[in-house]
């Protein structure tokens, strides 16, 4: 069963949060550039027929991009271990589950915000974000064991 949170035990992950989300995403750069280098090599090797292969470069490449594909995932989960949900890591979207109401739904919160101001239910993504409200406040809960 996922963790669910209140507002503000959302907010208060905020700044430990935070900061491996943009780790995240800069070794989401990282490891799509060591993938476009190492497609790039793959692509000269097999057009000159395996022929004059620098073996160093080859496996520099390839391990740079297995090493920021290590790091990514393993980053990622640190985010996830927190009990959150990553839904875009190109915008830095995270969603916090929360009941309101009864029914499940997300705290919604992207990097660059100052705080959670946002909730949607889990069928309506980014798109469908209301503001919280005195009503959500009033009316959402996490989990009783928190």
């Amino acid at each position: 069963m996922a963790k669910r949170f209140t507002l503000s035990q959302a907010q208060s992950l905020i700044a430990s949060i935070g900061p491996l989300l943009r780790k995240a995403i800069e070794l989401k750069s990282q490891y799509a550039e060591s993938e476009r280098a190492f497609q790039e090599l793959t692509h000269r090797i097999m057009v000159r027929g395996g022929l004059l292969v620098d073996r160093d470069r080859a496996l520099t490449v390839r391990k740079a991009r297995d090493t920021a594909a290590q790091q990514l995932r393993d980053t990622v989960n640190e985010v996830q271990e927190f009990g959150c949900v990553i839904k875009d890591l190109d915008m830095g979207l995270l969603d916090f589950p929360t009941l309101f109401r009864g029914r499940e739904v997300y705290l919604c919160w992207k990097l660059g915000e100052p705080s959670i101001s946002y909730w949607h239910g889990v069928d309506e993504g980014f798109a469908g974000r209301k503001e919280i409200d005195q009503d959500f406040r009033e009316h959402h809960r996490g989990d009783r064991s928190q």
